[in-house]
C-alpha cells in the first residue's frame, strides 16, 4: 500500500523564479547599482571620493530621520511634520545659544543647543502622539497640522531670520570628521545600527512590527498599542531634532527655512526601501538603501544639469511606482 501510495504521489516540482518576490528583495539594490553606474559613465567626478562622501553627507541628514520613520510607518502610520519640526529644533538650540551668548557656556554651548533640539523634537512628537491615541485622530491629519504648525513658529521665533555665529566646536558636528569620515555620517551609522538592533532583536521591535501587522491582534494579545504608538512618533521627534542640530552646524546657521521638502525625501527613503505604507513590512537596512538611491538620484540629476523642477518630478513618479509595487505585491501575497 505504501508503495502505490508513493507511486501515485506527483513528483516534485522545481519552484520557478518569482520575479515580484526577487524584486521586492533585492530591487532597489539594483536600481542604485544601475544608477551609479550610469551616472558614472556620464560624468567622470561623479564616483570621485570627494563627491561620494558628499552624497553620504547629505544622506546622513535625512537618513537619521528616515530611521524613526520608519518605525512610524512600520505601525502603519506617518509623519508629515518632520521637516519643520527640524527646523523649530534646532532654531530654538541656536536661539538660546546665541541668545545668551556661547562664552556663557564654557565653550560648551554645542552640547546646550543639542540637547535643546533633540528635547524639542521629543516634545513635538509625543504631541503628536498623545494627539493621535488620545482623540483617535488620523496620523495624517495630525501631522499635516504639527507640519504647519512648527513652520509657522520657526518664523515666529526669529521674525524668519536665520541665526548665525557658530563657534569652532558647534560647527565641527557639520563640517569635522573622524579619520576621514564626516562626523553626519558617522551619527548616521550609529543611528541606523542602533535602530536596526531595536527593530530586529528586541521585543520592543516585535511590539512595532505586531501593532503595524494587525492593531487588534496585539491588543489581544496584552500589547499597549497606545503606548507604542507614542514612543514611535517620539523617537521620529527625537531623530529630527538631533538631525536639525546636525544641519545647523553644517550650513553654519540655522534657518528658518531649513528641511523643506524633506518630507519627501524622507517618506521616499522608508517607502522605496520596501517599508510597506501598510505597517508590519519593512525595516533599517532597506531605508538606509532607500536613502542613498535618494542621494544618489538627487546628485546625479545635479550633476547633469537637470532642472530642480524635473528633479521633483522624478522623486513623485519613483515615490508612486514604488507605492504601487508595494500594493501590487501585498494583493499578490493575499491570493496566495
Amino acid at each position: 500500500m505504501a508503495t502505490a501510495t508513493l507511486a501515485t504521489e506527483p513528483p516534485n516540482r522545481k519552484r520557478s523564479f518569482d520575479v515580484v518576490q526577487f524584486l521586492e528583495k533585492y530591487g532597489v539594490l539594483l536600481f542604485l547599482i544601475v544608477l551609479c553606474v550610469a551616472f558614472g559613465m556620464s560624468s567622470p567626478n561623479f564616483l570621485s571620493v570627494r563627491n561620494l562622501t558628499n552624497i553620504l553627507t547629505e544622506v546622513s541628514i535625512y537618513g537619521i530621520v528616515a530611521v524613526g520613520m520608519t518605525c512610524v510607518i512600520l505601525t502603519g502610520g506617518v509623519d508629515l511634520a518632520v521637516g519643520s519640526v527640524l527646523a523649530f529644533a534646532a532654531l530654538a538650540g541656536a536661539w538660546v545659544i546665541t541668545g545668551v551668548g556661547q562664552g556663557a557656556f564654557f565653550g560648551m554651548g554645542f552640547l546646550v543647543a543639542l540637547l535643546i533640539a533633540c528635547a524639542i523634537g521629543t516634545l513635538t512628537g509625543y504631541i503628536h502622539g498623545k494627539t493621535i491615541t488620545a482623540f483617535n485622530v488620523p496620523p495624517f491629519i495630525v501631522t499635516l497640522g504639527g507640519m504647519t504648525i512648527w513652520r509657522g513658529a520657526t518664523l515666529v521665533m526669529n521674525d524668519g531670520a536665520p541665526i548665525a555665529g557658530f563657534d569652532a566646536g558647534y560647527r565641527w558636528w557639520g563640517r569635522g570628521d573622524v579619520l576621514g569620515i564626516p562626523v553626519p555620517v558617522l551619527v548616521l551609522f550609529a543611528v541606523a545600527a542602533v535602530g536596526y538592533v531595536v527593530l530586529r532583536y528586541t521585543r520592543y521591535g516585535r511590539q512595532i512590527y505586531a501593532v503595524g501587522g494587525n492593531p487588534e491582534a496585539a491588543r489581544l494579545t496584552g500589547i499597549d498599542v497606545s503606548r507604542i504608538l507614542v514612543s514611535v512618533y517620539v523617537i521620529v521627534g527625537f531623530l529630527a531634532g538631533l538631525a536639525g542640530f546636525l544641519l545647523s552646524a553644517r550650513l553654519g546657521s540655522a534657518e528658518a527655512i531649513a528641511g523643506s521638502s524633506y518630507e519627501l525625501r524622507i517618506i521616499a527613503s522608508v517607502v522605496i526601501g520596501g517599508t510597506s505604507l501598510f505597517g508590519g513590512m519593512g525595516g533599517i537596512g532597506g531605508t538606509m538603501i532607500g536613502a542613498l538611491l535618494i542621494g544618489v538620484l538627487l546628485n546625479g540629476l545635479v550633476m547633469m544639469n537637470v532642472s530642480p523642477y524635473y528633479q521633483q518630478i522624478v522623486m513623485g513618479v519613483i515615490i508612486v511606482l514604488a507605492v504601487a509595487f508595494d500594493t501590487y505585491a501585498k494583493m499578490r501575497r493575499g491570493k496566495r
